[in-house]
């Protein structure tokens, strides 16, 4: 990777200038006035020399060398050194740009797990869930182009005592060949569920109903376990649906696709119970346990309730016990979850590390903020429930129109390419005012802007016969300052992905490919491609026009968005 490479060559002229190397850090240039790359350790060692910034800043810069990787070293006020990458290495790199640029093997040692995604089986898949489901893949695909082992983990709702209620609201007033028979079972489920609460606020009773059949649950009874079991065959019709619209591969998914949701943890809690009592970790007050943290770091955790019932922290607690056991101790482990759940992820990864199971880094939570909807009807749609099915046709159907399409199957591409781009071009923590005007904007930082952007790149490349694209470009070619941009942002994909996956950042992706088409888009506009003026400056924007596709579409890729042939 060029930056490796130039912060190198920084390390050396230091060496050679005798001044320390500790704090140096390399930041890739937008702005070609100033370079390829720049450091501004100079301004951080003038502190600790008591000397001039300026002067220190040339001291290092005469100590870098300028070859065939670096062209030009120049010092501007008030004491940064900026470095421009040669021609030569410019070009050279430039056919090196491949569907596979972007990969690397910088992580090969890292085992990952990211958790995302997590629906809860018989209620609605909704817009809430959207969130963690395209972060979370998105992060996953990032790492695992970085070279990191990636597990993915659906860590699905599945167990709890709603599940009696729901139980005996089927038994009750369900219809198991109607749920069975429609395109939506889980609207139904939910119906039920909700018409159970509003049963029990006149009949009080049917509480103990419903703790009755999650009790016959948890004991095996073979009919409670039937209409569990069947609950969550209709929920994963319903899920497959959706994931399969999303692009979201399920079969990435461990344990079969699905993931280890809550029940799977049932009967393993006992043991993690009994580790933490031992370790007096866990503390009785008042017939429940909890874990009390040193100097009131946090609230305590409950994980065991008056009644001997277990919690979520429970469960989660026996999952994170069972990964390090299955995927090894030096696993990270990443839940992609709200930001409203910040202090329990806290509470939950301080209680792994008092129990000496792994060390905090080792733990990350991603949080993400909450949609905030300009459009009021889709603000009160269903209530407080906004379901995701809605919000895909709801995509789907404006895509149509903008961009008169009568093919269903790229509508739904754009539509849902413009939904995750939308949630992926801003830092995961902030919440998101969705604007349809701007989720499906062709000229502003969207999905459709970036997929057109592609279709614009292919179509140039169509029109081709033939051409070797492997055939390197002279050094003697001229470039002009739209193409010499383009392929200067072309050398630093390869370290934005990098970036991102460090920094689990979908965005640093998102800015990076939204700023390479606007770059393409104005150097399109201005430079004839198969008209241009003789055959090697028509051979080197087509070299350009071939990288950029390239880029764009792995870039897409790891955002989860698809791309297509005609816009």
């Amino acid at each position: 990777m060029i930056k490796t490479r130039i912060k190198k060559i920084f390390s050396e002229a230091l060496i050679k200038s005798k001044l320390d190397l500790n704090g140096l850090t390399v930041i890739p240039q937008n702005n070609e006035n100033f370079g390829d790359y720049s450091t501004s350790i100079s301004l951080q060692l003038a502190k600790v020399e008591k000397a001039n910034p300026m002067i220190l800043a040339e001291k290092i810069a005469k100590n870098i060398p300028t070859d065939d990787l670096v062209e030009k070293v120049e010092v501007i006020k008030p004491g940064f050194i900026n470095v421009w990458i040669a021609k030569k290495q410019l070009l050279k790199n430039l056919t090196k740009i491949d569907n596979k640029y972007g990969n690397s093997t910088l992580a090969k040692r890292e085992k990952v797990i990211v958790e995302y995604s997590s629906p809860n089986i018989a209620k609605p898949f909704t817009i809430g869930h959207l969130r963690s489901t395209i972060i979370g893949d998105a992060i996953a695909n990032i790492l695992e182009a970085t070279g990191a082992k990636v597990y993915r983990d659906n860590h699905l709702g599945d167990w709890g005592t709603q599940f009696g209620k729901l139980i005996y609201a089927i038994k009750t007033w369900g219809n198991e060949n109607e749920i069975k028979d429609a395109d939506n079972p889980v609207r139904i489920l939910v119906d039920l569920y909700v018409r159970f609460h509003k049963e029990a606020e006149i009949n009080p009773q049917l509480n103990d109903e419903g703790r009755m059949w999650f009790k016959k649950l948890e004991e095996g009874d073979a009919e409670a376990r039937r209409l569990w079991t069947q609950s969550i065959e209709w929920s994963w019709n319903e899920f497959d649906r959706l994931y399969k619209k999303l692009g979201i591969k399920t079969e990435k998914f461990e344990n079969n696709g699905r993931g280890y949701g809550e029940s799977y943890f049932e009967d393993k809690m006992s043991p993690i119970i009994d580790e933490l009592k031992k370790k007096e970790i866990l503390t009785e007050s008042k017939g429940a346990f909890l874990v009390f943290f040193p100097n009131d770091k946090y609230p305590p955790l409950m994980l065991i309730k008056q009644d001997g019932a277990t919690l979520y922290a429970t469960r989660d607690l026996a999952t994170d016990a069972f990964r390090l056991n299955r995927y090894g101790k030096n696993v990270k482990i990443i839940n992609e979850v709200g930001a409203e759940q910040s202090l329990y992820f806290q509470q939950l990864y301080e209680t792994e590390v008092l129990a000496g199971w792994l060390k905090r880094e080792k733990r990350v939570h991603i949080k993400h903020g909450m949609y905030r909807f300009k459009d009021s009807k889709m603000s009160t749609r269903k209530g407080n429930t906004i379901w995701l099915e809605d919000v895909l046709k709801e995509a789907t159907n404006r895509a149509i129109k903008l961009g008169k399409l009568e093919n269903i199957k790229v509508s739904e591409v754009i539509g849902v390419g413009a939904l995750k781009w939308n949630d992926l071009k801003k830092s995961s923590h902030l919440d998101i005012v969705f604007d349809w005007e701007d989720v499906l904007n062709m000229q502003g930082n969207s999905g459709p802007y970036i997929q057109y952007t592609y279709v614009r790149c292919r179509s140039v490349l169509n029109k081709v016969d033939k051409y070797d694209f492997t055939t390197e470009i002279e050094e003697t070619v001229n470039l002009n300052n739209d193409e010499l941009v383009l392929i200067r942002s072309l050398l630093k994909y390869p370290e934005t992905v990098l970036e991102a996956a460090k920094a689990y950042a979908p965005n640093y992706l998102c800015t990076y490919l939204y700023d390479l088409s606007q770059k393409y888009n104005l150097f399109y506009q201005k430079n004839p491609i198969l008209k241009a003026e003789d055959t090697e400056q028509k051979n080197l924007r087509l070299k350009i026009t071939l990288a950029v596709s390239n880029v764009l579409q792995h870039g897409l890729n790891l955002l989860g968005i698809k791309t297509v042939k005609k816009m």
